[in-house]
């Protein structure tokens, strides 16, 4: 199902993507001001509940050497999550799910690229 601009899950991931952008280039003055998404994850960062995204990467990039293709930074209620798609040189799609204050992987699955693959406990 496509994503339509104007409903609120569009809005609210385009907002995460624009704050996950701020946060990998580490600049607070590139946060919108009045965007409750921007200023929740602005805070959580300097809270310390959040690692900013250049510092995940590259901690994900020792053991999942690969081009990120898509991040996303949520909130479950509980704790922050990163959500990491990234693609490596053997063709293999990973989807990754984090824990935004330790990037400890908590989930990952990998797809190559003839559709098939499975999940894999983090290591």
């Amino acid at each position: 199902m496509p994503l339509h601009p104007t409903t609120p899950r569009t809005r609210r991931f385009v907002a995460c993507t624009v704050a996950v952008a701020a946060l990998w280039a580490g600049g607070a003055a590139a946060w919108a001001r009045g965007e409750d998404d921007h200023e929740r994850a602005q805070q959580a960062v300097q809270a310390g509940q959040v690692l900013p995204l250049r510092t995940v990467l590259e901690r994900l990039e020792r053991e999942h050497p690969g081009q990120v293709l898509e991040v996303e930074l949520e909130h479950d209620g509980e704790r922050w999550l990163y959500e990491i798609k990234l693609l490596q040189a053997d063709g293999r799609l990973f989807k990754l799910l984090l824990d935004a204050r330790t990037a400890e992987v908590l989930r990952s699955k990998s797809r190559d690229h003839n559709g098939s693959g499975g999940r894999r406990p983090p290591r």
